[in-house]
C-alpha cells in the first residue's frame, strides 16, 4: 500500500479524453487550409506533447518529422483560434475520475495536475469539468521553461508541497509521463487507456497499470 505525501496527476488521456474537441480542431483548421480531414482515429495517436507538435503531426500526417515552415506559420495560429472556442465542450472525464479524486482528497493527499497543455487551455478545461479545485497546484506546458518528459515541472511541484522526490507519486497515461517521473526520481503509475502514440503503455515499465483512477483506492492509503 503506497502512502505518498504528494500526487500528481496528467490532464489529457489520464483525466479527460480532450480528443473530440482537438480532433475537431485539427479537421477544421484542415478544411481552411485546403486539405482533407485527418480524422479522430489519427489523431488519438498524435496528441501528448502540446498543441504545436499535433499541429505538426496534422499538417505531415505521422508522429514524426517536421512541416514545412510555412505551412505551420499559416496553420498554427487557425489552430488556436478554433481550440480557443472549442477547448472543452466535447471533452469527457474518464470514468473513475471524479470517484478517483474524491477519495484522494478526503484521504488528504495534496494534488496537483501537471500537463503539456498550454494555460489558456488548461484552466478552461479543468474549470468546465468541475475539478480545478481538486488542486492545489497546476502547472502547464507554457508553466516553466521546460515541460515533460523533462523533470523540471515535477521536481517544481515537489518544491511547492514541500516534499521529496521520492514521496511523490505522478499518475499518468504516456511515455512522456514515465520518462519525467522516472526522471524526477517520483513513483509513476498509469491509466491503461489515454494517449501514448499506440504503444501499450505497459511496454515503458511504470510503477503499476491501472483501468481506473478510482482502484486507487487498493493502491494508495486511505489516509495521507
Amino acid at each position: 500500500m503506497l502512502q505518498p505525501k504528494m500526487i500528481l496527476c496528467d490532464l489529457d488521456g489520464t483525466l479527460v479524453d480532450s480528443v473530440p474537441d482537438l480532433s475537431f480542431c485539427v479537421d477544421a483548421m484542415m478544411a481552411r487550409l485546403g486539405r482533407p480531414p485527418c480524422g479522430e482515429a489519427a489523431v488519438r495517436t498524435w496528441v501528448g506533447n502540446g498543441v504545436e507538435r499535433l499541429v505538426s503531426r496534422a499538417l505531415i500526417g505521422q508522429l514524426d518529422g517536421e512541416p514545412d515552415a510555412a505551412d505551420y506559420a499559416r496553420a498554427y495560429p487557425i489552430f488556436l483560434e478554433l481550440y480557443a472556442e472549442n477547448t472543452y465542450t466535447r471533452s469527457a472525464l474518464y470514468p473513475g475520475v471524479r470517484e478517483g479524486l474524491d477519495f484522494l482528497q478526503v484521504a488528504g493527499y495534496p494534488l496537483g495536475c501537471v500537463t503539456n497543455k498550454a494555460a489558456q487551455f488548461t484552466e478552461p478545461l479543468l474549470d468546465y469539468l468541475g475539478i480545478r479545485d481538486c488542486f492545489g497546484l497546476v502547472v502547464s506546458g507554457d508553466s516553466l521553461p521546460r515541460k515533460k518528459p523533462d523533470p523540471l515541472p515535477l521536481l517544481h511541484a515537489a518544491e511547492h508541497f514541500g516534499v521529496t522526490p521520492t514521496e511523490a507519486l505522478m499518475i499518468g497515461d504516456s511515455e512522456t509521463d514515465v520518462k519525467a517521473a522516472r526522471s524526477a526520481g517520483f513513483g509513476i503509475i498509469c491509466m491503461s487507456y489515454g494517449y501514448n502514440h499506440g504503444q501499450n503503455i505497459r511496454d515503458s515499465n511504470p510503477d503499476a497499470v491501472i483501468d481506473r483512477l478510482d482502484e486507487l483506492r487498493g493502491l494508495v492509503a486511505a489516509e495521507a
